[in-house]
């Protein structure tokens, strides 16, 4: 199933384009040289139910047609259709791991929002929270809308991914700036700190903007590649989000480019890449947390599309090379491609979070159904926390091992292959799923026993 932009009803589209636009007003411009956060907020969760009845919030029922709303998601329902339910029952819950998140600026009421968060959906405070404040960084601004849209950013990461992963310890490392050099201390501070073995982060810009900025955006290049192999080389797993425009890439300066263009980091060989799908979980008609898997499809709903395409900047690496298909190496040219994975990104179908830093005066404050690729790295993260738990060890870079297994046909029983739809957006031709690994949704979404497979299958960094 996909939504296109013309899918909507008038009055649902209204309504629902209302609450997209507010959130646009709080996030930053994709400017050259500076990170754009990779999330949507939308419609305000209402509260239905008290803690201990399931489902908490009414959109958790709505119908797929939408025709009483955006439908959401609860971290139960996230939990059953990836498999991750069993595995927390069984103790596999993240414990010993911390998961970095790398963000600009952070959260003022950070440690407030994710109390809500856990006891409405009756989730155990984590063992740690701590957010790292970089030299330098100013007082938190109300009023500033670019920081207002990276504490939206920094609510989503940390909430979701300690619903993955609830026994992880969880440190934000926020940045002076969304500049990209003030990104890359923050990312620097934590690998020279060595504050964790698994790093999120859920931004990104136009590589084609960095190509633009002549020697300052190739130093931006050279200087985060360096970065994210010392992470490598550290143990550390790095789970980037791979954007929200489709095959369009980010913005440049405010203007859609009306041809393809890859997303950095999302295009760099050196991280794991998140694509976005729209999840249907709950009956064949509607959502339901106490339902089952349906499927998913492609992110593209009318909101945004998951981010997927072809570097123009980096060669394809080894682990891409050898048994993919014939199409796809056309694409490819030689080039590296992403994503590498996807998981549940859509505002059809997308996850609530808490916000607490909005203006009290109008009850903005509560519950908001968010989406956008930020919502899968996170959450990739915590996967890999699991992971991580269950092997005794760091996993580190984690493609390596992903196309060992992928190009041996073994991921068929570990992921779900997602088959369905394309990126393309606002008139800009994308890429199709397919078969195994694809430019629209990789290898697919985590289903039963990747996070085992990852730590039995012998690798190296």
């Amino acid at each position: 199933m996909k939504f296109p932009r013309s899918s909507m009803s008038s009055r649902l589209r209204r309504s629902t384009l209302i609450a997209a636009s507010l959130a646009l007003a709080f996030s930053p411009a994709a400017d050259a040289g500076k990170m754009k956060p990779h999330s949507i907020r939308a419609d305000k969760a209402e509260l239905v139910a008290e803690a201990t009845v399931t489902p908490r919030f009414g959109c958790e029922l709505r119908p797929y047609d939408l025709s009483k709303g955006l439908f959401c998601y609860g971290p139960g329902a996230i939990r059953k259709a990836y498999n991750v339910d069993g595995l927390i029952a069984q103790g596999n819950d993240g414990t010993g791991q911390t998961i970095v998140i790398i963000d600009a600026y952070g959260s003022p009421t950070l440690a407030d929002d994710l109390a809500q968060f856990d006891a409405v959906f009756g989730l155990p405070a984590p063992p740690s929270l701590q957010q790292i404040h970089m030299p330098g960084s100013p007082p938190f601004d109300y009023f500033d809308g670019n920081q207002l849209g990276w504490a939206e950013e920094t609510s989503l990461d940390v909430q979701w991914a300690h619903a993955i992963a609830p026994g992880a310890k969880i440190i934000v490392v926020a940045a002076v700036s969304n500049n990209d050099f003030d990104i890359l201390d923050a990312q620097n501070y934590a690998i020279n700190n060595k504050l964790g073995y698994i790093m999120s982060e859920s931004f990104g810009e136009s590589e084609l903007a960095l190509q633009q900025d002549g020697a300052e955006g190739q130093q931006i290049l050279n200087d985060n590649e360096a970065s994210y192999k010392r992470a490598s080389i550290g143990k550390i797993s790095v789970l980037v989000s791979s954007g929200d425009d489709g095959s369009a890439g980010t913005d440049i300066n405010g203007v859609e480019q009306p041809f393809p263009v890859a997303n950095y980091p999302a295009s760099s060989p050196s991280v794991t890449t998140v694509g976005g799908t729209n999840l249907f979980f709950g009956t064949s008609t509607h959502a339901d947390p106490n339902g089952s898997y349906q499927g998913e499809v492609v992110w593209n709903d009318g909101f945004g599309a998951g981010g997927g395409g072809v570097s123009k900047v980096f060669a394809m690496p080894g682990y891409q090379e050898g048994k993919l298909p014939a199409a796809t190496k056309a694409a490819l040219n030689k080039h590296r491609g992403y994503p590498d994975v996807a998981y549940n990104g859509g505002v059809v179908g997308g996850v609530i979070v808490h916000l607490g830093f909005l203006d009290p005066c109008c009850g903005a404050n509560g519950f908001y159904i968010f989406g956008g690729t930020s919502a899968g790295a996170p959450q990739w993260a915590g996967i890999t926390a699991l992971a991580n738990q269950m092997s005794k060890k760091p996993l580190g870079f984690l493609n390596t091992t992903l196309y060992q297994i992928g190009k041996r046909g073994l991921l068929e029983s570990l992921m779900h292959d997602v088959t369905v739809g394309d990126n393309s957006i606002d008139g800009v031709p994308g890429f199709s799923a397919g078969p195994d690994w694809d430019l629209a949704t990789g290898w697919g979404t985590p289903a039963d026993g990747i996070e085992r497979a990852l730590g039995n299958e012998p690798h190296s960094n």
